[in-house]
């Protein structure tokens, strides 16, 4: 229930029940005061942990622009491009997020925190600097007035009328200071309304804005990231597709080392142990030794360096002949001599093992050379009539009864049912005797054997020999000559190859056209049949970290399978030459910090007198790039519409109704005050007190004039 007005009559006669009523909006003003100041602490607070926290996403983001991924190969897909450029994609929306919410931290002791400490300071201080008078004028008057009425009627007439001017003097103080009491602090009653509810509005208007501001940056986010994620799932299939490989090379390489051997490298290295003779005794040396057996050069490095003595370098010797130590002419295992044309004599050497013994000596052509036997390859298939219609009878029953299955080709038939199929079919005494339409043959036991037949080819179908220039055309910056490097290489296949080829492209296109139902896309049948319809003849690591490229090579073929089809280009004697690197690329990386920004209301203004001149600056937007400036904010929200009802053409999107017109101020703060001297120049003060006889009729006449007059 509100108080009851205090009337200023009620001054004059100050009476019991008028301190009780005044004692009460002293309570109030008391509580009042004490809300401002909890409002004020916990404000600064809040501000503080917003920046703390907005500091905090800025190391964060600084963080992630620090890092730099480190890729393995010459070369980066454009998914890896993508991936290598996230992390300063994400600090740079993290900057632009935290960059909105720091200028809104700043201008929020401006709008919140010093709003308030001034009216807690002018305001409420003022009126308890009145009380202070009030009461210090009442006990002076009192005290006088009980002197006064002591005072003997036999006192001279010219005391008497002394002590009664001055009793009426300090009457008139007092009725003053309870005058300016009364009216202050009903003042500040009223006005606390909109004085302390006007920066906190403000304040969460500011907060709000910052917020949406984030809700549109999210909405500009999605894109990039389904574009992300589509990118880290296509890195993530070239991955498996690769590990698949390199777990079969490493699992090859543990079976025979040797015939892992890389290519360009010499015919055996490894380390040995040189017998050197001294005057005081034979000692071992360490070395690493390469052999090249078509030079018979013999290059051994020293492992074993002195200190303080003179580093020795490689050194080179030419082999003349080779033989193995007889074991009881030397007291050491694994032994074997050679001659050199560069050294005297004969110098021994000590292999790791017997095995490793053998080796060399093979590579030396040694007296006793042992031929290690090479690791047991599978039964290798031919590109042959009889592979064309294996490869035709697979296409057409995948095509005519499970082209929509779910997983197509990436889901793994039984290996035994696929040994079964392929041994029936492939067998020499009736080849291609299978009947394909048999319930024993389900589609992932046809779909396996399709893909097992062409990865055991003798010779991959796009060939050994155009790999190279195929991986290498797959790597090119520029879209279009990827594009025509592949097309003019297609036609340089054996003519079968290329007939085959076709005829898997062109069911690749089928199973495409249904990815809604099968989920096979080209990024997907190019994971399967990269390594399938290519293959690096060398078995290395190298060759392993290329297989993305070949994944890119089936994609394109699959995307553009039309246009390859269709004829072989018109220079087909040699692909085009790939463009300079100083071009732009064709393919740029996704990118969000670069985007065209939305369009954005100025909603700071850095001054009231700039933006009462200027009725346009609301609409003004920040152009593409250009970074927010923190500049000082309005001191009230907008002003909300007038009660009068007015004809005004509606606007589309119009944040802020002006009061009295149909124009758009040019900030809160001119709205605002606008709506206060057009309010004060039709009424005016004194006009409005005059009409009433008393402080009780005030509020009905500020809802009449929708001013107040106690401003």
């Amino acid at each position: 229930m509100g108080h009851p007005p205090l009337e200023f009559s009620d001054c004059y006669l100050d009476s019991p029940d008028f301190r009780e009523r005044l004692k009460c909006y002293e309570q109030e003003l008391e509580r009042t005061n004490k809300f401002i100041k909890d409002v004020i602490k916990d404000g600064n607070a809040l501000i503080s942990a917003m920046r703390n926290y907005s500091s905090a996403v800025q190391k964060f983001s600084q963080t992630l622009q620090s890092f730099q991924f480190d890729f393995i190969g010459d070369t980066l897909t454009d998914d890896e491009i993508n991936i290598a450029e996230s992390f300063k994609e994400f600090a740079e929306l993290l900057n632009e997020v935290e960059n909105e919410r720091m200028m809104m931290v700043h201008n929020a002791s401006d709008l919140l925190i010093k709003p308030l400490e001034n009216f807690r300071k002018e305001q409420i201080g003022f009126t308890k600097e009145r009380k202070k008078k009030f009461e210090k004028d009442g006990e002076r008057f009192y005290s006088l007035l009980d002197r006064h009425l002591h005072l003997s009627s036999k006192k001279k007439e010219s005391q008497l009328q002394e002590a009664d001017l001055q009793v009426d003097k300090e009457r008139h103080n007092f009725f003053e200071s309870s005058l300016d009491y009364v009216y202050q602090i009903q003042e500040v009653q009223e006005s606390k309304k909109f004085n302390i509810v006007e920066p906190v509005l403000a304040f969460l208007h500011s907060l709000f804005i910052s917020n949406s501001l984030t809700v549109e940056l999210t909405q500009d986010f999605l894109p990039y990231k389904q574009q992300l994620q589509l990118s880290l799932q296509n890195t993530r299939n070239h991955f498996s597709s690769t590990r698949e490989e390199m777990e079969e090379l490493k699992k090859r390489m543990k079976e025979a080392p040797q015939t892992c051997k890389l290519p360009g490298q010499p015919t055996i290295e490894g380390y040995l142990y040189t017998q050197e003779k001294w005057a005081l005794g034979i000692s071992w040396v360490k070395y690493y030794c390469q052999y090249e057996k078509e030079t018979k050069t013999l290059t051994m490095t020293p492992m074993e360096q002195k200190p303080g003595a003179k580093q020795q370098g490689p050194l080179d010797l030419t082999l003349k002949y080779c033989v193995r130590r007889k074991t009881e002419s030397i007291d050491k295992r694994f032994c074997f001599d050679i001659e050199t044309n560069e050294r005297p004599g004969t110098i021994t050497l000590q292999a790791l093992s017997e095995a490793n013994r053998r080796l060399w000596m093979e590579a030396m052509d040694g007296k006793e050379p042992i031929y290690h036997s090479p690791i047991t390859k599978q039964e290798e298939m031919e590109l042959n009539e009889v592979g064309f219609k294996f490869v035709r009878k697979c296409i057409n029953v995948i095509e005519t009864k499970g082209i929509k299955t779910e997983g197509l080709y990436r889901t793994v038939g039984s290996n035994i049912q696929v040994q079964k199929l392929l041994n029936a079919f492939f067998d020499p005494k009736c080849p291609g005797d299978v009947d394909f339409h048999n319930s024993d043959w389900d589609i992932k036991t046809i779909t396996s054997s399709l893909k097992f037949y062409l990865r055991n080819l003798s010779e991959p179908v796009m060939t050994y020999r155009l790999h190279k220039e195929l991986v290498s055309a797959a790597k090119s910056d520029n879209l279009d000559y990827r594009l025509g490097a592949i097309h003019s290489l297609i036609y340089k296949l054996p003519e079968k190859n290329r007939e085959m080829l076709e005829l898997l492209i062109r069911h690749l296109v089928n199973v495409c056209e249904h990815s809604k139902e099968n989920l096979m896309t080209p990024s997907n049948m190019g994971v399967i049949f990269g390594p399938t319809l290519m293959r690096a003849q060398e078995d290395t690591v190298a060759a392993m970290m290329n297989i993305k490229f070949q994944n890119i090579v089936v994609e394109i073929l699959i995307e553009h399978f039309v246009k390859i089809y269709s004829g072989p280009p018109e220079e087909s004697t040699a692909p085009p030459v790939p463009p300079p690197r100083v071009t732009a690329r064709r393919h740029k990386p996704i990118t969000i910090s670069k985007r065209l920004l939305r369009e954005r209301t100025v909603f700071y203004t850095s001054s009231l007198d700039e933006s009462e001149g200027d009725s346009d600056s609301f609409s003004k937007v920040r152009p593409p790039g250009e970074k927010p400036t923190i500049i000082r904010p309005p001191v009230r929200p907008p002003d909300p519409p007038c009660r009068a009802t007015t004809t005004q053409k509606p606007e589309p999107k119009q944040d802020i109704v002006a009061s009295n017109a149909g124009e758009i101020p040019s900030s809160v703060v001119a709205s605002r005050t606008r709506f206060f001297e057009t309010a004060s120049r039709k009424t005016g003060r004194r006009s409005v007190v005059s009409s009433y006889k008393t402080v009780a009729e005030l509020p009905q006449a500020r809802l009449q004039k929708t001013s107040y007059p106690l401003t």
